[in-house]
């Protein structure tokens, strides 16, 4: 059974920093690409990064370039996201994704 199990989330001040994880189960995770996917209340989902099966390749969505990071521990079976300057924009619950797998989510609330 496939298993996507985020953490991380918090309610953060703008300019403030976090740490997303995502551990993976019931599937070779080394072997496939694995993105992070965003949805803000009251909007549809919105892709953030991915990364490739082996990490050597990532790709972002142009509101978070430069600022969020993507990378992945296949030895721990988990995918990051790190988070840096963050903005109120960013507010969203953060789901992990590989194929047609979804994690639970984790909130991310940036406010003052």
């Amino acid at each position: 059974e496939v298993q996507l199990v985020e953490s991380g989330g918090g309610l953060v001040q703008p300019g403030g920093s976090l740490r997303l994880s995502c551990a993976a189960s019931g599937f070779t995770f080394g072997s496939y690409d694995m993105s992070w996917v965003r949805q803000a209340p009251g909007k549809g989902p919105e892709w953030v990064s991915v990364i490739n099966s082996g990490g050597g390749s990532t790709h972002y969505a142009y509101s978070v370039k430069g600022r969020f990071t993507i990378s992945r521990d296949n030895a721990k079976n988990t995918v990051y996201l790190q988070m840096n300057a963050l903005k109120p924009e960013d507010t969203a619950v953060y789901y992990c994704n590989y194929h047609v797998y979804w994690g639970q989510g984790t909130q991310v609330t940036v406010s003052s």
